[in-house]
C-alpha cells in the first residue's frame, strides 16, 4: 500500500479535486487527509502555534506509521477560512511548502492550486 498526504481546506468541494488528483499523479492507494479551514494561510504566516504544531503532528504520522511518499499543500478558489484571490492563495501556498520542507527535508513536497472549475493544478514551487 502507497500513501500520500494532503494538507488540505476543510471546504468540500475541494476534496475529491485533491485525491483524485494525487492518486492519478503519483498511482498512491490511499491520501491521507489533513484538513483546516485555510490552511495555507495557516501554515504561511504561523500565527496559531498550537494548530501548526497539530498539523506537523499529523504530518509526521503519516510518514512514520504510513510511510508516505509525499505531501501535497493545497490552496483554492473562494476561500472562506483564507480569503483572497488566486495570487494571494498561490503567495500561501508556496510558502507553507517552503516551510514544511524545511521541517520535513527527506520527504517531496508539492502545492496545488484548486480553481473556480475544482481543477487541480500543481505549481512550480
Amino acid at each position: 500500500m502507497t500513501y500520500y498526504t494532503v494538507i488540505n481546506c476543510m471546504d468540500g468541494r475541494v476534496q475529491r479535486p485533491a485525491l483524485d488528483y494525487l492518486t492519478d499523479r503519483f498511482g498512491v492507494d490511499y491520501v491521507d487527509s489533513i484538513t483546516e479551514s485555510g490552511v495555507n494561510g495557516a501554515l504561511a504566516r504561523r500565527e496559531d502555534p498550537a494548530l501548526v504544531e497539530s498539523i506537523l503532528r499529523k504530518v509526521s504520522i503519516s510518514i512514520d506509521k504510513h510511510h508516505t511518499i509525499g505531501i501535497a499543500v493545497a490552496g483554492h478558489y473562494d476561500c472562506a477560512g483564507n480569503p483572497g484571490d488566486k495570487d494571494h492563495q498561490n503567495r500561501d501556498t508556496v510558502e507553507a511548502v517552503r516551510f514544511l520542507r524545511e521541517r520535513f527535508p527527506d520527504t517531496p513536497i508539492i502545492g496545488l492550486w484548486i480553481d473556480e472549475n475544482w481543477t487541480c493544478l500543481e505549481l512550480d514551487v
